[in-house]
Parts: structure tokens; C-alpha cells; sequence
């Protein structure tokens, strides 16, 4: 008898993780909410509410047009810079570490980005960083794709 029991809260507790991986996975952050460690968040409404949520340090993909092209940050890590701006309107720095990742070579003002990174709020709309992946392994890996290439 012992057994079966076992066997059956074994099933029910698979059955709830399921189900709770069935919802968690959507990529949907609702107010409020909390992102699943590990996983990724995609699109211009979940960026527009961890803006408006003050949220940061969210794994997020998304897409945009590049506005403008900014110097190099050369302090610590080399980081190249630029603004994006959704289809929603909000604009994002994207800062691309070009020491753990190529250099987005002819990039230009009116190009469509993919990305995928972490988002840290700020009064303009934001920044992604980390998009490359983490030499260490202990961050989720980012990537930026840009005329059919992905650099990351």
C-alpha cells in the first residue's frame, strides 16, 4: 500500500510541475509577477511593463530598428552601443560586450536587430546587456541578430 501512495504523490507532484512549467513557459509576465530563474520573456508589451514596473535584471527577446550608433564604452569591458527603438515606441540601449563577442560589423542607423539579453531599467527605456554568452556558465546566454547573423 505504501507503494502505490508513493507512487501517486510521486505523479502528482511531476503533474503539478508540469503544470506549473505550463504557464511559467508562456513568456508572459503579468504585473506583478516573477520571471521563472532561467528562462526568457519576449516582446514589446513585456518590455513596456518592466519599464513602467521599474523592473530590471529580466532575461528578455525582442526586436527593434536602430536610431542612432554611439561611441564605444572602452571603460572595463568594451561595449558597443546603440539605441533601438520597438515598435511600441520605447527606445533601449543595447550594450554589446565585444570582448566576449564580435563586433556587429555594418550596423547602421534603420537596421532591424532581434535580441536576446538582460533589461535594466532606466528613466530612457532601458539597456540590454549580456548578450553573449557567459564564459563562466552562470548566466542565461544572449545574442544579437543582424542581417541573417547572430552575434553572441
Amino acid at each position: 500500500m505504501a507503494r502505490v501512495s508513493m507512487k501517486i504523490l510521486i505523479l502528482i507532484a511531476a503533474l503539478m510541475v508540469a503544470a506549473y512549467w505550463g504557464v511559467a513557459g508562456t513568456g508572459r509576465v503579468p504585473t506583478g509577477s516573477v520571471q521563472v530563474p532561467g528562462s526568457t520573456v519576449a516582446g514589446d508589451k513585456v518590455l513596456a511593463s518592466l519599464f513602467s514596473e521599474r523592473r530590471s535584471s529580466v532575461q528578455v527577446q525582442g526586436s527593434g530598428v536602430v536610431t542612432k550608433l554611439l561611441p564605444d564604452d572602452n571603460d572595463g569591458n568594451r561595449h558597443q552601443r546603440f539605441i533601438v527603438k520597438l515598435s511600441s515606441g520605447q527606445t533601449l540601449l543595447i550594450a554589446h560586450n565585444i570582448d566576449q563577442a564580435e563586433r556587429i560589423e555594418g550596423l547602421k542607423p534603420g537596421d532591424r536587430v532581434e535580441f536576446s539579453g538582460e533589461y535594466e531599467w532606466n528613466h530612457q527605456g532601458g539597456v540590454i546587456h549580456w548578450t553573449h554568452r557567459d564564459p563562466a556558465g552562470r548566466h542565461l546566454p544572449g545574442w544579437i541578430r543582424h542581417k541573417g547573423r547572430t552575434y553572441g
